[in-house]
Protein backbone atom coordinates (compact mmCIF):
# COMPACT_ATOMS: atom_id res chain seq x y z
CA UNK A 1 0.00 0.00 0.00
CA UNK A 2 1.54 3.54 -0.93
CA UNK A 3 1.73 5.41 2.50
CA UNK A 4 -0.76 8.89 2.23
CA UNK A 5 0.99 11.43 4.47
CA UNK A 6 4.73 11.14 4.16
CA UNK A 7 6.73 11.05 7.52
CA UNK A 8 9.34 12.28 6.45
CA UNK A 9 8.86 15.88 8.04
CA UNK A 10 7.59 14.28 11.18
CA UNK A 11 10.89 12.14 11.39
CA UNK A 12 12.62 15.47 10.94
CA UNK A 13 11.11 17.61 13.40
CA UNK A 14 11.31 15.02 15.97
CA UNK A 15 15.93 15.03 15.47
CA UNK A 16 15.47 18.51 15.77
CA UNK A 17 13.21 18.29 18.83
CA UNK A 18 15.88 16.16 20.84
CA UNK A 19 18.56 19.12 20.19
CA UNK A 20 16.63 21.37 21.55
CA UNK A 21 16.39 22.58 25.00
CA UNK A 22 13.41 21.39 26.52
CA UNK A 23 12.31 24.99 28.08
CA UNK A 24 13.49 27.26 25.12
CA UNK A 25 12.13 30.90 26.69
CA UNK A 26 13.94 34.22 27.19
CA UNK A 27 15.15 32.79 30.69
CA UNK A 28 18.51 31.21 28.23
CA UNK A 29 21.58 32.53 28.31
CA UNK A 30 21.52 32.12 24.22
CA UNK A 31 18.10 32.75 22.79
CA UNK A 32 17.63 33.18 19.36
CA UNK A 33 14.26 34.53 17.21
CA UNK A 34 12.21 32.64 15.50
CA UNK A 35 11.94 33.07 11.82
CA UNK A 36 8.43 32.72 9.79
CA UNK A 37 9.40 30.18 7.00
CA UNK A 38 8.92 31.77 3.73
CA UNK A 39 7.22 28.59 1.93
CA UNK A 40 5.27 26.73 4.90
CA UNK A 41 2.51 24.32 4.23
CA UNK A 42 -0.17 24.68 7.20
CA UNK A 43 -1.71 22.17 9.39
CA UNK A 44 -4.96 22.88 7.60
CA UNK A 45 -6.55 25.40 5.14
CA UNK A 46 -9.07 27.83 6.31
CA UNK A 47 -12.39 25.83 5.41
CA UNK A 48 -15.27 28.20 4.51
CA UNK A 49 -17.71 29.21 6.62
CA UNK A 50 -20.49 26.30 7.43
CA UNK A 51 -18.09 23.38 6.97
CA UNK A 52 -19.59 20.14 6.78
CA UNK A 53 -19.14 18.69 10.24
CA UNK A 54 -16.77 15.68 11.00
CA UNK A 55 -18.84 12.53 12.23
CA UNK A 56 -17.46 11.99 15.95
CA UNK A 57 -17.09 7.92 14.87
CA UNK A 58 -14.87 7.82 11.69
CA UNK A 59 -15.15 5.17 9.39
CA UNK A 60 -12.71 2.57 8.69
CA UNK A 61 -11.88 4.09 5.15
CA UNK A 62 -12.42 7.83 5.48
CA UNK A 63 -11.81 8.26 1.77
CA UNK A 64 -10.88 6.87 -1.77
CA UNK A 65 -8.60 8.65 -4.74
CA UNK A 66 -9.29 6.84 -8.12
CA UNK A 67 -10.03 3.66 -6.31
CA UNK A 68 -7.15 3.88 -3.39
CA UNK A 69 -8.23 3.73 0.10
CA UNK A 70 -7.10 6.35 2.93
CA UNK A 71 -7.78 4.68 6.50
CA UNK A 72 -8.44 5.81 9.71
CA UNK A 73 -5.55 4.57 10.86
CA UNK A 74 -3.77 6.89 8.52
CA UNK A 75 -5.73 9.81 8.84
CA UNK A 76 -5.54 9.53 12.76
CA UNK A 77 -1.72 9.13 12.49
CA UNK A 78 -1.84 12.39 10.30
CA UNK A 79 -3.52 14.12 12.65
CA UNK A 80 -1.61 12.63 15.80
CA UNK A 81 1.45 14.29 14.12
CA UNK A 82 -0.22 17.32 13.64
CA UNK A 83 -0.91 17.94 17.44
CA UNK A 84 2.46 16.58 18.59
CA UNK A 85 3.83 19.09 16.22
CA UNK A 86 1.25 21.68 17.63
CA UNK A 87 2.04 20.80 20.97
CA UNK A 88 -1.46 20.17 21.86
CA UNK A 89 -4.82 18.54 20.70
CA UNK A 90 -7.21 20.55 18.09
CA UNK A 91 -9.47 22.48 20.09
CA UNK A 92 -12.71 21.18 19.97
CA UNK A 93 -14.40 24.52 18.08
CA UNK A 94 -11.95 23.86 15.27
CA UNK A 95 -12.45 20.15 14.94
CA UNK A 96 -13.65 20.44 11.46
CA UNK A 97 -12.06 23.02 9.80
CA UNK A 98 -8.72 21.23 10.57
CA UNK A 99 -9.68 17.61 10.04
CA UNK A 100 -11.52 18.67 6.95
CA UNK A 101 -8.25 20.37 6.10
CA UNK A 102 -5.64 17.71 6.79
CA UNK A 103 -7.99 15.16 4.86
CA UNK A 104 -7.83 17.73 1.69
CA UNK A 105 -3.47 17.65 1.76
CA UNK A 106 -3.77 14.12 2.34
CA UNK A 107 -5.81 13.31 -0.61
CA UNK A 108 -3.79 16.29 -2.53
CA UNK A 109 -0.49 14.15 -1.63
CA UNK A 110 -1.91 11.34 -3.11
CA UNK A 111 -3.10 12.58 -6.16
CA UNK A 112 0.30 13.78 -6.74
CA UNK A 113 1.93 10.26 -6.05
CA UNK A 114 -0.81 8.97 -8.87
CA UNK A 115 0.25 11.29 -10.92
CA UNK A 116 4.51 10.53 -10.89
CA UNK A 117 3.22 6.38 -11.42
CA UNK A 118 0.94 7.89 -14.24
CA UNK A 119 4.37 9.66 -15.96
CA UNK A 120 6.49 6.80 -15.11
CA UNK A 121 8.53 8.92 -13.22
CA UNK A 122 11.92 7.48 -11.18
CA UNK A 123 14.52 8.12 -8.46
CA UNK A 124 17.76 7.01 -8.86
CA UNK A 125 18.84 4.65 -6.28
CA UNK A 126 22.16 7.44 -4.94
CA UNK A 127 19.46 10.22 -5.16
CA UNK A 128 17.09 8.02 -2.29
CA UNK A 129 20.59 6.56 -0.24
CA UNK A 130 21.38 10.48 0.02
CA UNK A 131 18.07 11.33 1.39
CA UNK A 132 17.51 9.01 3.83
CA UNK A 133 21.52 9.94 4.92
CA UNK A 134 20.15 13.26 5.11
CA UNK A 135 17.79 12.24 7.38
CA UNK A 136 19.69 9.83 10.11
CA UNK A 137 22.49 13.23 10.13
CA UNK A 138 19.39 15.06 11.70
CA UNK A 139 19.41 12.73 14.91
CA UNK A 140 22.57 12.82 17.39
CA UNK A 141 23.61 9.06 17.07
CA UNK A 142 22.16 5.68 15.24
CA UNK A 143 20.41 5.01 17.89
CA UNK A 144 18.20 7.72 18.28
CA UNK A 145 17.28 7.53 14.50
CA UNK A 146 16.05 4.00 15.23
CA UNK A 147 13.99 4.58 18.57
CA UNK A 148 12.33 7.34 16.26
CA UNK A 149 11.16 5.38 13.59
CA UNK A 150 9.94 2.19 15.91
CA UNK A 151 7.96 5.03 18.05
CA UNK A 152 6.27 5.92 14.70
CA UNK A 153 5.81 2.26 13.57
CA UNK A 154 7.49 3.14 10.54
CA UNK A 155 9.90 0.58 9.27
CA UNK A 156 13.03 1.82 6.96
CA UNK A 157 11.64 0.07 4.17
CA UNK A 158 8.55 2.45 4.92
CA UNK A 159 10.31 5.34 5.41
CA UNK A 160 12.46 4.55 2.30
CA UNK A 161 9.09 4.57 -0.19
CA UNK A 162 8.31 7.76 1.83
CA UNK A 163 11.25 9.59 0.57
CA UNK A 164 11.48 8.41 -2.61
CA UNK A 165 7.65 9.71 -2.91
CA UNK A 166 8.37 12.84 -1.34
CA UNK A 167 11.43 12.89 -3.99
CA UNK A 168 9.38 11.90 -6.74
CA UNK A 169 6.20 14.38 -5.86
CA UNK A 170 8.91 17.80 -5.36
CA UNK A 171 11.28 16.74 -8.73
CA UNK A 172 7.37 16.72 -10.73
CA UNK A 173 6.08 20.18 -9.15
CA UNK A 174 9.68 21.38 -10.09
CA UNK A 175 8.65 20.70 -13.32
CA UNK A 176 5.22 21.67 -13.20
CA UNK A 177 4.94 24.63 -11.21
CA UNK A 178 8.65 26.44 -11.10
CA UNK A 179 8.37 27.78 -14.53
CA UNK A 180 4.86 29.56 -13.77
CA UNK A 181 6.55 31.44 -10.60
CA UNK A 182 7.92 34.90 -11.86
CA UNK A 183 8.41 37.52 -9.14
CA UNK A 184 9.35 41.09 -10.19
CA UNK A 185 11.15 43.98 -8.72
CA UNK A 186 8.35 45.76 -8.59
CA UNK A 187 6.48 43.27 -6.57
CA UNK A 188 9.03 43.11 -4.00
CA UNK A 189 8.65 47.00 -4.10
CA UNK A 190 4.99 46.53 -3.44
CA UNK A 191 5.50 43.95 -0.91
CA UNK A 192 7.73 46.12 1.20
CA UNK A 193 5.16 49.11 1.04
CA UNK A 194 2.47 47.51 2.16
CA UNK A 195 3.87 45.69 4.97
CA UNK A 196 6.10 48.35 7.08
CA UNK A 197 5.14 46.57 10.47
CA UNK A 198 7.50 43.50 9.29
CA UNK A 199 10.74 45.21 8.44
CA UNK A 200 10.96 46.84 11.98
CA UNK A 201 13.70 45.78 13.61
CA UNK A 202 14.17 46.36 17.85
CA UNK A 203 16.99 47.37 19.29
CA UNK A 204 19.21 44.95 19.45
CA UNK A 205 23.06 43.61 20.28
CA UNK A 206 25.64 41.24 18.76
CA UNK A 207 27.50 39.78 21.62
CA UNK A 208 30.05 36.50 22.67
CA UNK A 209 30.00 35.44 26.16
CA UNK A 210 32.08 33.01 28.37
CA UNK A 211 29.95 30.87 30.57
CA UNK A 212 31.55 29.25 33.91
CA UNK A 213 28.15 27.42 34.46
CA UNK A 214 26.54 26.31 37.85
CA UNK A 215 23.47 24.16 38.77
CA UNK A 216 20.40 26.59 39.92
CA UNK A 217 20.16 24.89 42.79
CA UNK A 218 24.04 25.56 43.66
CA UNK A 219 25.18 25.66 47.17
CA UNK A 220 27.23 28.93 47.58
CA UNK A 221 30.07 27.22 47.69
CA UNK A 222 29.78 25.80 44.19
CA UNK A 223 28.88 29.77 43.13
CA UNK A 224 32.04 30.93 44.71
CA UNK A 225 34.14 28.04 42.54
CA UNK A 226 32.40 29.50 39.90
CA UNK A 227 33.01 33.37 40.52
CA UNK A 228 36.53 32.34 41.34
CA UNK A 229 37.44 30.79 38.04
CA UNK A 230 35.42 33.56 36.07
CA UNK A 231 37.95 35.77 37.52
CA UNK A 232 40.77 33.51 36.57
CA UNK A 233 39.83 33.82 32.95
CA UNK A 234 38.77 37.50 33.03
CA UNK A 235 42.48 38.44 34.04
CA UNK A 236 43.12 36.47 30.92
CA UNK A 237 40.40 38.23 28.76
CA UNK A 238 41.89 41.81 29.85
CA UNK A 239 45.46 40.80 29.15
CA UNK A 240 44.49 40.60 26.01
CA UNK A 241 44.49 36.62 25.53
CA UNK A 242 41.96 36.07 22.27
CA UNK A 243 38.28 35.90 23.51
CA UNK A 244 36.90 33.54 21.21
CA UNK A 245 39.95 30.90 22.39
CA UNK A 246 39.10 30.89 25.82
CA UNK A 247 35.61 31.00 25.15
CA UNK A 248 36.58 27.44 23.31
CA UNK A 249 38.60 26.36 26.27
CA UNK A 250 36.61 27.40 29.45
CA UNK A 251 32.87 28.04 28.21
CA UNK A 252 30.25 25.62 29.76
CA UNK A 253 27.22 26.83 27.08
CA UNK A 254 26.94 23.84 24.79
CA UNK A 255 24.90 26.49 22.51
CA UNK A 256 27.76 28.90 21.74
CA UNK A 257 31.31 27.60 23.44
CA UNK A 258 32.30 25.96 20.34
CA UNK A 259 31.61 29.42 18.52
CA UNK A 260 34.00 31.20 20.01
CA UNK A 261 31.09 32.46 22.68
CA UNK A 262 29.08 34.46 19.62
CA UNK A 263 25.32 34.46 20.69
CA UNK A 264 24.33 36.39 17.31
CA UNK A 265 21.74 39.00 17.77
CA UNK A 266 19.43 39.59 20.23
CA UNK A 267 16.68 41.88 21.07
CA UNK A 268 15.72 43.10 24.94
CA UNK A 269 14.01 40.16 26.78
CA UNK A 270 15.83 37.57 24.86
CA UNK A 271 18.32 37.11 27.92
CA UNK A 272 18.21 36.32 31.58
CA UNK A 273 17.41 40.16 32.64
CA UNK A 274 21.25 40.23 34.45
CA UNK A 275 22.54 39.62 31.11
CA UNK A 276 20.37 41.30 29.62
CA UNK A 277 20.72 44.39 31.60
CA UNK A 278 25.08 44.26 31.36
CA UNK A 279 24.57 43.31 27.34
CA UNK A 280 22.28 47.02 26.39
CA UNK A 281 24.53 49.05 28.46
CA UNK A 282 27.75 48.20 26.86
CA UNK A 283 29.31 49.59 23.77
CA UNK A 284 30.83 47.59 21.06
CA UNK A 285 34.10 46.52 21.77
CA UNK A 286 33.47 46.40 25.52
CA UNK A 287 33.67 43.45 28.03
CA UNK A 288 32.03 43.16 31.12
CA UNK A 289 33.00 42.50 34.47
CA UNK A 290 31.75 38.75 36.24
CA UNK A 291 27.96 39.19 35.43
CA UNK A 292 26.40 36.43 37.35
CA UNK A 293 22.51 34.70 36.54
CA UNK A 294 20.64 31.71 37.46
CA UNK A 295 22.89 29.69 34.86
CA UNK A 296 26.40 30.69 36.11
CA UNK A 297 28.72 33.32 35.68
CA UNK A 298 29.41 35.35 32.68
CA UNK A 299 32.28 37.26 30.88
CA UNK A 300 30.14 39.07 28.07
CA UNK A 301 31.84 41.07 25.11
CA UNK A 302 29.51 43.25 22.68
CA UNK A 303 30.14 43.10 19.14
CA UNK A 304 27.54 45.47 17.73
CA UNK A 305 25.15 47.80 20.13
CA UNK A 306 22.01 48.76 16.70
CA UNK A 307 19.49 51.17 17.96
CA UNK A 308 15.60 50.03 16.44
CA UNK A 309 15.38 50.86 13.06
CA UNK A 310 13.39 50.28 9.84
CA UNK A 311 15.33 47.89 7.90
CA UNK A 312 16.29 49.06 4.18
CA UNK A 313 14.74 47.60 1.40
CA UNK A 314 17.84 46.05 0.18
CA UNK A 315 18.50 44.66 2.88
CA UNK A 316 15.29 42.46 3.08
CA UNK A 317 15.13 41.63 -0.86
CA UNK A 318 16.42 38.51 -1.09
CA UNK A 319 14.29 37.65 1.75
CA UNK A 320 11.11 39.18 -0.04
CA UNK A 321 11.77 37.91 -3.22
CA UNK A 322 11.72 33.88 -1.92
CA UNK A 323 8.60 34.64 0.36
CA UNK A 324 6.80 35.69 -2.71
CA UNK A 325 8.28 32.76 -4.87
CA UNK A 326 7.39 30.72 -1.96
CA UNK A 327 3.32 31.43 -2.25
CA UNK A 328 3.53 31.67 -6.18
CA UNK A 329 4.88 27.80 -5.75
CA UNK A 330 1.89 27.37 -3.01
CA UNK A 331 -0.67 28.79 -5.53
CA UNK A 332 0.41 27.30 -8.45
CA UNK A 333 0.79 23.74 -6.50
CA UNK A 334 -2.76 24.05 -5.74
CA UNK A 335 -3.93 25.06 -9.34
CA UNK A 336 -2.00 21.44 -10.17
CA UNK A 337 -3.75 19.27 -7.60
CA UNK A 338 -6.93 20.43 -8.74
CA UNK A 339 -6.63 19.81 -11.83
CA UNK A 340 -6.02 16.18 -10.74
CA UNK A 341 -9.08 16.70 -9.06
CA UNK A 342 -11.57 17.71 -11.89
CA UNK A 343 -10.14 14.59 -13.78
CA UNK A 344 -10.23 11.97 -10.75
CA UNK A 345 -12.72 10.34 -8.84
CA UNK A 346 -12.46 11.70 -5.16
CA UNK A 347 -15.17 9.57 -2.75
CA UNK A 348 -14.67 11.24 0.57
CA UNK A 349 -17.24 9.71 3.23
CA UNK A 350 -17.24 11.80 6.52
Amino acid sequence: MVRVFPLLVVLVLSACSRSTPASANTDTPAGTQAQPAAEQTPAAAPAAPGVKPVPAQLPDVVARVNGETISKADFEKALQNIESNAGGPVPPDQRDRVYRGVLDQMIGFRLLIQETQTRKLAVPDAELDKRIAQIRSQFPSEEAFTKTLAQQNVTLEQLRADARNDILVGNMLQTEVAPKVSVTPEQVNDFYQKNPGQFQQPERVRASHILVGFPQNADEAAKKEARTKAAEILKDVKAGKDFAALAKQHSTDPGSGQNGGDLGYFQQGQMVPPFDKAAFSMKPGETSDLVESSFGVHIIRVADHQPARTVPIDEVRPQIQQYLEGQGRQQQTQVFVDTLKAKGKIEIFI
